[in-house]
Order: structure tokens, then sequence, then C-alpha cells
């Protein structure tokens, strides 16, 4: 009979499971591993985890279960969706009151807070954590999003401090975010700002090409320049180091051979979702997810570009020199990347928001701001700032009414309306440019074309409508003869 008992205990041995437990082995802890292919277990044990004394592998469940300390503490690394129901169910019979199950991985919020419920009215422990940096930021350190049982947190703080991301003050980047699926809702988000985040620049680097005609290495150079200001973040930083990769096959920047069909694993998806059932306004998310729905069809595409023609040739609206043309048009479209990824993130805090209130979370954004300092895909240096803006003002409407943002955005306006109205000229898709200047436009304005909407619902429904000079709601009769009606108060 063993003696080692486990600080913690992980299902799945994918890669991000195998280096978060080299992660926990790293920083002092005891791991216990189980992974459904027995094979898997073995071959990590011998492979990535050989040598290192405090990981050990089990075979079954119940001998999984019996390494653990008590309250035993299990983290699940598996597929989202049945996969974590099964397990979930695998586990039950061989624990007991107060043991705590972790699901680590990509989970739907909601599936989180069922779960919960079920398992502590069965006496159970349930947390769902937002884990994000890939398989990188798992070995090395994540940013990490705990939600569900608060009684559950006190047993796995301090293992989740040490394992996460620290930021350059030292904090680690992970708190306690709220019951149920708080974590997971706001890991979702997350993903849905990156969908976002990933689109921006990449409509950036397809104007750089198919518009300027710059090269793989002279776009490398400017998103190089791009990561020392601002704009630095963990994705630009990333794309810099993609266009400096060439093919070993063909010679050519790896870039331009890899087909424009972009993949997905459904968290953008749920964004989208959420927003529309919350009625949070985040059309630049949406955007995010139908260019990729639009990049899938590939075949399709190329069929259609045989047939339906873009615009005309048009002449540069910026004027002198080619030199100076590019010149001008990189200083703008560096002003248009920020300022639309200001508005990216003021529609992804505006869905966390409204979450909050409707499921009674009560997030601090500021503080989940300063979670993805480090760690995660989206981590940028004005991840301070939005913090900065939260502790400024607690009932900040919309991030964009924080003077630091209101004063960019503002800035960098006429850059953004050339670099969209351009790239319309020229027939470049820009989703997610466009629509994030959409946003900022209807947001700005104190008067939007909605009364004709209400009453052309008021006329075909019967769906009453508010007036701008007395209080209530009101119906009219539209079919009377005539050209003038009466608004008739209905409540």
């Amino acid at each position: 009979m063993t003696t080692f008992k486990a600080d913690i205990g992980l299902i799945g041995l994918g890669v991000m499971g195998q280096n978060l437990v080299l992660n926990m082995a790293r920083n002092g802890y005891k791991v216990a591993v189980h992974n459904r292919t027995t094979e898997v277990t073995e071959g990590f044990l011998a492979g990535p985890a050989c040598g290192v004394h405090n990981i050990v592998g089990s075979r079954t469940i119940e001998e999984f279960v019996t390494l653990l300390k008590s309250p035993r503490r299990i983290m699940l690394m598996v597929k989202a969706g049945k996969p974590v129901d099964a397990v979930i169910e695998q586990l039950e019979p061989h624990l007991g009151a107060g043991d705590i199950i972790i699901d680590g991985g990509n989970t739907y919020f909601k599936d989180t807070a069922r779960r919960a419920a079920a398992l502590e009215a069965k006496g159970l422990r349930y947390l769902g954590v937002g884990v994000s940096g890939g398989e990188e930021g798992a070995l090395k350190g994540p940013s990490i999003m705990p939600g569900g049982s608060p009684d559950a947190w006190q047993y796995v703080e301090s293992l989740f401090a040490d394992i996460a991301a620290k930021a350059e003050s030292g904090e680690p980047c992970c708190a306690y975010l709220g019951p149920l699926g708080a974590g997971h809702f706001v890991k979702m988000v997350h993903n849905g700002i990156e969908y976002v985040d990933m689109q921006l620049i990449s409509e950036t680097y397809f104007i750089m090409r198919e518009l300027l005609g710059m090269g793989a290495g002279e776009m490398q150079k400017v998103f190089q320049d791009w990561n020392r200001g601002d704009l630095s973040s963990y994705l630009i930083e990333i794309t810099a180091e993609i266009l400096g990769k060439r093919d070993e096959v063909t010679g050519e920047p790896i870039v331009d051979v890899i087909r424009d069909r972009a993949g997905q694993k459904g968290t953008g998806k749920w964004t989208a979702q959420e927003a529309l059932d919350l009625g949070a306004a985040t059309p630049t998310m949406a955007e995010a997810v139908f260019a990729r729905y639009l990049s899938a069809v590939k075949d399709e595409r190329c069929r259609a570009s045989a047939q339906l023609p873009g615009p005309e040739s048009i002449e540069h609206s910026h004027g002198g020199s080619c030199g100076d043309v590019k010149e001008r048009m990189i200083a703008d479209l560096r002003a248009a990347l920020y300022a639309a990824k200001i508005c990216a993130y003021a529609q992804g805090f505006e869905l966390m928001k409204q979450a909050s209130r409707e499921y009674g979370w009560d997030l601090d954004l500021g503080s989940i701001a300063l979670l993805w300092r480090g760690g995660c895909i989206i981590r940028a240096q004005f991840l301070e700032r939005i913090a900065e803006a939260c502790a400024r003002d607690t009932e900040l409407a919309n991030l964009i009414l924080d003077p630091y943002f209101r004063d960019v955005v503002v800035g960098a306006q006429q850059a953004w309306r050339r670099v969209v109205a351009m790239a319309a000229l020229r027939g470049i898709p820009v989703p997610a440019l466009s629509s994030s200047l959409a946003y900022y436009d209807s947001y700005r304005r104190a008067d939007l074309p909605a009364n004709l909407i209400q009453a052309q619902r008021d006329y075909f429904g019967a769906h009453t409508y508010e007036r701008l000079d007395m209080p209530g709601w009101f119906h009219t009769e539209w079919l009377v003869p005539g050209d003038v009606v009466s608004s008739t108060p209905v409540r």
C-alpha cells in the first residue's frame, strides 16, 4: 500500500493537463494523475514527467481517488460537454462529503452552474475555473479565473496563486470571481474579446498586404514597432513573430502558405449568444465569429470570386509620394486598431456587467482586468489602464466614457474613418474595424433611426411606442384615412 498522498489530482492528460501538472509539481505540490487511456498516463510518466518525484499515476479511478489527501481536490482537464459529466459520474461513488471537483476546461458557464448545484446538493463542492494561456501558459503560469463554491476556494487558493502567471508587480493573475458559473463566464468573455482582437489584427494585416502591397518582412517591422507602445500585447508580439517565419519547403513566409480558413471551439459563439440573451450590445464580438464562419467556406468563396466583381480601381486619398502615403496609412492603421480594440473591450466589459446584475455575481471588473495582465492570450499593456478606469469611477457606464479612453478614441476617429472608408472603397473586408466604428457612432449619438423602427412595429403589430414630448406608451391607428393621425395612450 502506497503512502503517497497527493495535494491535488488531475484527470485528462492532454498537453494542457500535462503542463499544468508539471507546473504544480515545479511549485512543490504532489500531484496524482489519471487518463482514460492508460497508455497516455504511462507515456507522460515515462516522458515529460520522468524523474519528477512528486507526480504519481493511476490506472483506475478507484486507485486515483485513494492517492489524494482529504478533502480530495480533483481537477478535470477534459473536453467540455458530455465528457465532463461522464468523468463526474465515474468519480461520484468514490468521493465523500466536502471533496472538491474542479473543472478547468472551456466549459459553458450554465453547465458549470448546473453541475455545481447538483453536486453541492450531494455534499460535494465544485469549482468552474477558466484557464487561459495555451500550452505555454499552462506550463509557465496561466491566467486563472475561478468561480463556484466559496468554501472550496479556500482549499485551492494558495495552489492556484502559486501556479498562476505573475504581473510585473508580482501579483498572481488569479482571484476568486463569484459563485456557480462566474469563473467560466469570465473566461468565455475573455475568449470573445480574443476573437475580436485576432480579427482586428488580421484585418490590419490584410490592409497592409492588399492595399499597401507590403510583404511579411516589412509588416513584421511595423508590428514589432507597435508592440513597443500602447498596442503592446501578446497577440501583437506573436503576430510579429509569425510574420518573421519562413516555410522550410517553399522558402516563402509561412503565413503566405497557410490556408485562410479559421477554426473555432465555440466559446466565441457562446459569447455572442449570451450577449443576445442579456441584451448587451457586443456587435464586434458577433462580427468576429461571423468572420470565422465566412472564412470556413473557402471553396465557396473561391467560386464566388470568379463571379462577383469588386470595385473599380480608386486612387489613394492621401496626397504625397508613395512612401509618404504608406507611412500615413500605417499611422492611420495603428490609430484605428487601438480605437477598435478599446471598443471591443468596452463591449466585453459591458457584457460582464450585465451578467453580474442578472446572475447576482457582483463581479469586480477592475480586478478582472488585472487578472488578464499576464499568462492569458489577451494580455496587454493597456489592461492596467482599464483597471485604473474602473477604480476612478466604480459606476462607469461604458469604458469609452473614461477620460483616457475617450481621448484616445476621439483622437483616433478621423484615422479610423479613413481606414474603414478606404477599405470599403477598395473592396477589402474589415468587419471588425467597421463594426467597432459603427458601435462608437451609435453610442455617441443622442438620436438613432429606431424611431422609424418603432413606428413600423406599431403599424404592423400594435407594439406601441413612446413619445419625445409626453410620458407613457401610445398606439396609432395607422390605417385611418387622411394624413393626420393621433397617438392614443395605452399604458
